[in-house]
């Protein structure tokens, strides 16, 4: 039985800060989020889902770029008093656009982590539908001509990220006790006793949730890997990795178009004009709360087709 406080339902936002928000909101625009909100000093870009926002910066224009932080939805509001109570802090009010309420954390690294409810929901925005494939066993597109939308992928919402840690073991007990996060895989280069990656899910009981919302990389330094969006389909990220290419606003290829096969999704990273990773992804593998864990060695667990990773790996 999980003896975590909470458990958070997924992962909200990530904040960064840099010197300037018109470059960050070009680059964000063409990587098919849309603003949300920004105000002299801070930009809020959504998706296509009710979130208010799924990417925040902050601006310091003296400042070098910084990685600050993740957010979580908290499932309940009552959880943010019992996280509160369990962790010595308090239930805050959110004073940025959306509103609500957050419970201010920081990991074992020293990362900002916040736990958020009751920020304000927005409309959908609309989905430019793509028909249905015709593939070898089915072909159900009969008069109905594939015709692809050009321009920005859709993002939906974030959906994971990857931070790097001197120390995987203290930093995976911290998420799985405080947020109540799942172990679904880990990685191992000398045994499956030594891992030194893993990945954690939200717990969801019988609800299915993504193969995972965070994956922790032991390596020397604590930073941040990655990113990552969820687009509307694998045309739509296709689409969006053309379109980045042509007007990336500073913004470089990293490493795809490929597919995973520790959470299966279809992926294609990205550095934005600041050098960090953010990556567009599709069709995760889902699983409920009682899939047992897996463990497995690092030269099994990358691609089940694509580009072999970067040689500057720093996802």
């Amino acid at each position: 039985m999980s003896t975590a406080i909470i458990k958070v339902s997924d992962l909200a936002f990530p904040r960064f800060r840099v010197p300037d928000l018109d470059r960050m909101e070009a680059f964000l625009t063409a990587f098919g989020m849309q603003r949300s909100a920004r105000t002299a000093d801070a930009l809020y870009m959504r998706g296509t889902d009710r979130h208010h926002h799924v990417h925040v910066t902050h601006r310091d224009p003296t400042g070098a770029p910084a990685f600050l932080g993740l957010a979580f939805w908290a499932a309940h509001r009552d959880d943010l008093r019992t996280l509160a109570a369990a962790t010595g802090s308090r239930v805050d009010v959110l004073d940025e656009p959306g509103g609500g309420e957050v419970v201010h954390l920081t990991d074992p690294d020293g990362r900002q982590i916040d736990v958020v409810h009751g920020i304000a929901a927005l409309d959908p925005l609309p989905l430019q539908p793509h028909p249905a494939l015709n593939t070898g066993a089915e072909r159900p597109r009969i008069g109905t001509l594939q015709r692809l939308h050009t321009g920005p992928a859709q993002v939906k919402r974030c959906g994971h990220a990857a931070l790097k840690t001197p120390v995987l073991a203290t930093l995976s007990r911290w998420y799985q006790e405080t947020l109540g996060l799942l172990a679904s895989d880990d990685i191992y280069m000398e045994g499956p006793e030594k891992p030194m990656g893993r990945f954690l899910r939200c717990d969801r009981g019988a609800d299915p949730a993504d193969h995972h919302t965070l994956l922790l990389l032991e390596t020397p330094e604590a930073k941040l890997g990655h990113v990552a969006f969820e687009v509307a389909d694998f045309d739509d990220l296709m689409v969006g990795h053309d379109h980045l290419t042509v007007n990336g606003h500073g913004g470089r290829p990293y490493w795809g178009i490929g597919r995973h096969i520790l959470g299966g999704q279809i992926f294609d990273y990205w550095k934005d004009p600041f050098g960090f990773t953010i990556e567009h992804w599709t069709d995760s593998d889902l699983l409920r709360a009682d899939t047992p864990a897996g463990s497995h060695h690092i030269l099994n667990a990358l691609n089940q087709w694509g580009p072999m990773p970067p040689p500057d790996l720093d996802f």
